[in-house]
């Protein structure tokens, strides 16, 4: 008799609410946590084909760190998809600006470039202050 390993399927998957204060975090570091937990590869039903992965909700990210000179360095781009349509923000003015875009960028370039990392993504929410409202889903607190 065979044994095979059992792969999680859709509707077996438990999904837990966990909340990240990003307030001193090194950004890379955060997205990397974050990234981790949405996949569920901290899960012991991980299955690379199945979203088995948390919501995980981000407070603060507008106080999260960056280290040397990548607040002026690093530099983001995007296409409006005209000719001479590239556009480009230094991180210290997205944080300014949009500063939730900051993680969900870094989060987003760390999971499945295809529709399973889109759905993924789709779990994790950023807000700049200390308030969210998702109080109803009773996250538990997560420190990294």
């Amino acid at each position: 008799m065979k044994k095979y390993t059992k792969s999680a399927g859709q509707n077996e998957v438990e999904r837990k609410w966990y909340v990240i204060d990003a307030r001193d975090l090194i950004l890379g570091r955060l997205a990397s946590q974050v990234a981790h937990r949405l996949r569920g590869k901290n899960n012991p039903m991980f299955t690379p084909n199945v979203d088995t992965g948390d919501f995980i909700i981000v407070i603060n990210a507008d106080k999260v760190r960056l280290t040397g000179r990548k607040w002026t360095q690093k530099t983001y781009y995007r296409h409006s998809g005209y000719i001479g349509g590239l556009k480009e923000i230094t991180a210290e003015k997205l944080l300014i600006k949009k500063p939730e875009d900051l993680i969900r960028i870094a989060v987003k370039g760390m999971l499945p470039k295809n529709s399973l990392g889109a759905s993924m993504l789709k779990k994790l929410k950023v807000y700049p202050g200390d308030q969210h409202p998702h109080e109803a889903q009773q996250p538990e607190k997560f420190s990294l």
